[in-house]
């Protein structure tokens, strides 16, 4: 796994889909500490203020052929770790959001790279960890960091996210 590191990027999944037509390899990572353009289901935008998780994954070829399958897949990895790691229950509301206390703490988009056919697919996630305002949003959205009380290391969470999803494709793609 290589991951690459930026102060801020219009997306990662933008960034992640340049990075598949230079050649990348699948499970590279692309993290920004800001987006300005971060967007999810039906273009909508996603709020990327510093303090967030905002990753895309490349993604091997697997035999899943319904992207909502592996969005729904995430979304459970994800609930679990912060389940384990935070002692908080979060609901997922599919296919794509999590969600903490009635507010949206995730979203996570999956999108295919195609040329002739598909090349590959790159999975987005926006995860507010340490964001501390939403402007005009503080009645739908939340972070990690606010609802535990104390900052949270995206670094470690990044990582536990990527080895579980890996984990579960492998499983799931046999």
């Amino acid at each position: 796994m290589e991951i690459k590191k930026f102060k801020k990027l219009a997306s990662t999944n933008i960034k992640a889909k340049e990075l598949i037509e230079e050649g990348a390899l699948p499970w590279t990572v692309v993290v920004s500490q800001e987006q300005d353009c971060g967007y999810g289901r039906k273009g909508e935008k996603w709020i990327s203020p510093k303090g967030g998780l905002y990753f895309s994954v490349i993604l091997p070829k697997n035999n899943i052929d319904d992207l909502q399958l592996l969005t729904i897949l995430t979304a459970f990895v994800i609930a679990k770790i912060i389940k384990e790691e935070f002692n908080i229950e979060p609901l997922i509301k599919l296919p794509n959001d999590i969600l903490l206390n009635g507010k949206k703490i995730c979203g996570i988009l999956t999108e295919n790279v195609i040329g002739k056919d598909v090349k590959s697919s790159v999975m987005g996630v926006g995860l507010n960890t340490n964001t501390e305002s939403f402007p005009g949003l503080e009645s739908i959205a939340t972070s990690l960091s606010k609802e535990i009380g104390r900052e949270v290391d995206n670094d470690k969470i990044l990582e536990k996210i990527i080895e579980e999803i890996k984990k579960q494709l492998e499983t799931i793609s046999k």
